[in-house]
């Protein structure tokens, strides 16, 4: 094998994962395409010890980092991995092939925003999708909840801790109970059920939004959410196991990270889309350490086999 281990994905999941395996000294090649979940935000939130970092500080400090220990990294997108006997054939998009004993899938996901005109231009600035990332900055504004599916309810209520004034669209929940409109009065919540046709603002500003009836609500600051598409593409063909859960379908893992092939594992957003920045530097971590593991009882497998060989032969 070229390689021990190709991390597939360099943002914080991969690159945490890429200094445990380089610590460890395994030959770890990262190959990132270079398009982080985050790289809409200016700055990291609540990510200890790095409050306010813009995410490619992080990057470029992690890979520094990472480097120090022979990790290698290229730029490019993995076509498909293919399991061998002992080991994974990794082909990326330029039609290169090469040849690791494990995989580490940390490519992250795409939010699928709804096609209203104004919203994707503003994503990560004043189209906020985290309140524990982005409510600080826009505390006590005029905060706006822009719903489009039943999960976001929780969301509407999360707002709430940041400002007195905010309006959720409800348009994107299922109707709304007697009981759950009466809780979001109680706390001065006002609900609209008119759709979102339109952003309104001037550049990264918002300033409003224009609802289908033409109507004007005024908001400074607007929290959403889409469909989350993990980047797991180059795997569909292994057949590997999936969990449905109520955010989609995502590659199903261990308690170690692990897939359903034990030579592949998957790490931070492509497998669990809830995990922030601290969150995926730590299972990133964590993955790299079992990675380790599970090559040093291969070594130890081999080694063993290798020297009954002898035996027999002498």
């Amino acid at each position: 094998m070229e390689w021990d281990v190709i991390v597939i994905g360099g943002s914080a999941a991969g690159l945490s994962a890429s200094l445990m395996l380089g610590r460890a000294g395994r030959r770890t090649l990262v190959i990132d395409a270079g398009s982080p979940r985050n790289r809409f935000a200016d700055h990291m939130h609540g990510v200890l010890g790095n409050e306010g970092t813009p995410p490619s500080e992080l990057l470029e400090h992690g890979r520094a980092e990472a480097s120090g220990y022979g990790v290698e990294f290229a730029e490019g997108t993995v076509e498909r991995v293919d399991e061998t006997e002992d080991g994974v054939v990794v082909t990326v998009a330029d039609g290169g092939v090469l040849t690791a004993r494990a995989v580490i899938a940390a490519t992250g996901l795409t939010d699928e925003l709804p096609a209203i005109p104004g919203l994707a231009e503003r994503w990560g600035r004043s189209v906020l999708h985290c309140p524990y990332c982005h409510g600080w900055e826009v505390r006590n504004q005029r905060l706006g909840v822009l719903t489009t599916s039943p999960l976001q309810l929780h969301l509407a209520h999360l707002i709430r801790q940041w400002s007195d004034r905010v309006v959720v669209f409800t348009a994107g929940l299922d109707p709304l109970t007697a009981e759950e409109e009466a809780r979001f009065r109680a706390r001065g919540v006002e609900l609209v059920a008119e759709p979102v046709v339109e952003l309104l603002g001037d550049g990264d500003a918002l300033t409003a939004v224009r609802l289908a009836d033409g109507r004007e609500v005024p908001v400074d600051a607007i929290f959403t959410g889409g469909t989350l598409r993990p980047h797991d593409g180059f795997l569909s063909h292994l057949g590997l196991s999936r969990t449905e859960t109520p955010a989609g379908s995502f590659v199903a893992v261990d308690a170690m990270n692990r897939t359903s092939s034990k030579r592949i594992w998957a790490v931070g957003n492509v497998v669990n889309p809830s995990a922030t920045v601290p969150l995926s530097i730590g299972a990133g971590s964590f993955t790299g350490a079992a990675v380790n593991a599970a090559l040093v009882t291969e070594d130890f497998d081999l080694a063993l086999a290798a020297a009954a060989s002898h035996s027999l032969v002498e």
